[in-house]
């Protein structure tokens, strides 16, 4: 069986399978039918990491017992007890999910004793039949130790860095979800989002980013920033891989059909956030264009409440933060288990603090309780106001979604990585579902377009999303440029 993807160092020779073209249902297609097994496509991907890899840093830890799981899988095929799509599919995990015998460190030298139970929805990945492929590297406590902190970067794994262009950021924080995906390492993999750590590096690496309805995938065993605003999340190269993963991660049964719905009479709100650049206005434009053509009804908005959500919020985050973390490490064996002691592993570590401070953990060490009314105050503001922005919007309007753009080009790789504008706060805050999609690029570089709908509309969201894949078609396999072509000019 000849496996090729687009893009990188060849690895195979023949037209059998495109790992970058190719889709969950394609794949389990052709294991039912014996033209593949989960082996060799495990092996497939497995080299690819061997050969690609070194070039972006996405993958921490690859699993050992990978091929024995395909094997596992190919077995229960060949005894007519497949578990459905997924089964023999494999996936990499954000290196904050716990994951029994794999190191889950949220890019911190502090927690390098695995973890001896599974999170919650690494369960469903097992009992679905999904092969745990490694752990991907993601930027170090979910860019949440310093504001200056380096998107990509850790201590665990150096810095990951855009497959588009070698010199680019990849956005965080799930930085090796996404460019793992980009660069076909794994079929899809699972990132967590707090406000923007799914779909921001899923727009920078022109991928697929889906940041569900917060809890309809649990995060137990998860290593937490909020509880109130986290979420798990697949990321993936087509929306229906995206719409299969999610159904797993949920704990479902995926959907073997899956429908992108029609854009015709479908009302669309596009933000047009500002401060993305003439570049990301032009994509924007093209996708209004495009959305008018295939029939949708387009209406400019805005979103209210910008500056009191982001302010509440950050404060109201810190409190949760120490809370939350510090209940998760009493579940650890053998790791720090207070911000205070790890304030003082980092002091004491000669990698932690040798490329950005831990600023906010000094303030979060300091930040009042949960039980706090003036804590209590921010978060109930910051959730309300985020709510009020997308539902006032929506049915002003009488919106399906509303589109705004996920990312300008990705900067440079930096050490004094300055805040970029975003538009994921709202969903974010909320908790409300948000995807981006491929939509352009400016040069060499990817620019998502996200969709964001109501509370528990995740399906309609999907299904929209899927049908501006289809119209847009605007992914491309990256083509790992060292740098910008006007800079080597």
């Amino acid at each position: 069986m000849q496996l090729l993807s687009a893009g990188a160092p060849a690895i195979d020779a023949g037209p059998d399978v495109d790992l970058d073209l190719a889709t969950i249902p394609l794949l389990a297609g052709r294991m039912a039918d014996g033209t593949l097994s989960s082996v060799e496509l495990t092996r497939a991907y497995l080299r690819r990491i061997a050969a690609v890899d070194g070039l972006v840093r996405s993958v921490v830890a690859v699993d050992p017992t990978a091929l024995r799981q395909a094997e596992e899988s190919d077995l229960r095929r060949a005894l007519g007890r497949s578990r459905g799509l997924v089964d023999g599919i494999p996936v990499l995990l954000k290196d904050n999910i716990d994951t029994a015998g794999l190191a889950t460190t949220a890019g911190s030298r502090a927690l390098g004793v695995p973890p001896r139970r599974d999170a919650e929805l690494v369960t469903h990945l097992r009992a679905a039949g999904a092969v745990v492929l490694g752990k991907a590297a993601m930027s170090e406590w979910g860019n949440f130790r310093s504001p200056w902190s380096v998107s990509g970067w850790s201590a665990v794994g150096g810095q990951t860095v855009n497959p588009h262009v070698l010199d680019r950021s990849p956005s965080g924080s799930s930085s090796g979800s996404a460019v793992a995906v980009a660069a076909s390492l794994a079929q899809v993999a699972v990132g967590t989002e707090t406000n923007g750590s799914i779909v921001c590096p899923a727009g920078h690496t022109g991928v697929v980013g889906f940041k569900p309805t917060r809890g309809r995938i649990s995060g137990t065993g998860i290593v937490p920033i909020s509880a109130r605003q986290d979420t798990p999340g697949p990321l993936a190269r087509h929306v229906v891989d995206a719409a299969i993963l999610t159904a797993v991660l949920e704990g479902r049964e995926a959907d073997p059909v899956f429908t992108p719905a029609s854009l015709r009479g479908v009302r669309v709100g596009v933000w047009r956030r500002t401060g993305f650049g003439t570049e990301t206005d032009r994509v924007v434009e093209s996708a209004v264009e495009l959305l008018r053509r295939c029939g949708a009804v387009v209406v400019d908005v805005g979103l209210s409440h910008l500056d009191r959500i982001e302010a509440a919020g950050r404060l109201a985050v810190l409190s949760e933060f120490k809370h939350d973390l510090e209940e998760y490490l009493r579940t650890r064996q053998g790791v720090p288990r207070t911000v205070r002691e790890l304030i003082e592993f980092n002091e004491a570590d000669p990698v932690e603090l040798s490329t950005f401070g831990q600023e906010l953990f000094h303030d979060a060490e300091k930040a009042p309780p949960i039980t706090d009314p003036a804590y209590l105050a921010q978060r109930r503001t910051a959730t309300r106001l985020a709510r009020r922005s997308i539902d006032e919007v929506l049915a002003a309007h009488r919106l399906d979604v509303v589109m705004t753009p996920t990312n300008g080009p990705a900067r440079a790789v930096d050490v004094s990585d300055s805040p970029a504008p975003s538009t994921a706060t709202p969903a974010a805050v909320a908790g409300y579902p948000s995807i981006t999609v491929p939509a352009g690029f400016a040069g060499p570089l990817p620019i998502g377009m996200s969709f964001i709908g109501g509370h528990g509309t995740d399906a309609a969201v999907l299904r929209l999303a899927a049908a501006f894949e289809h119209a847009a078609s605007a992914r491309r396999a990256p083509a790992y440029l060292p740098t910008m072509p006007s800079d080597r000019a």
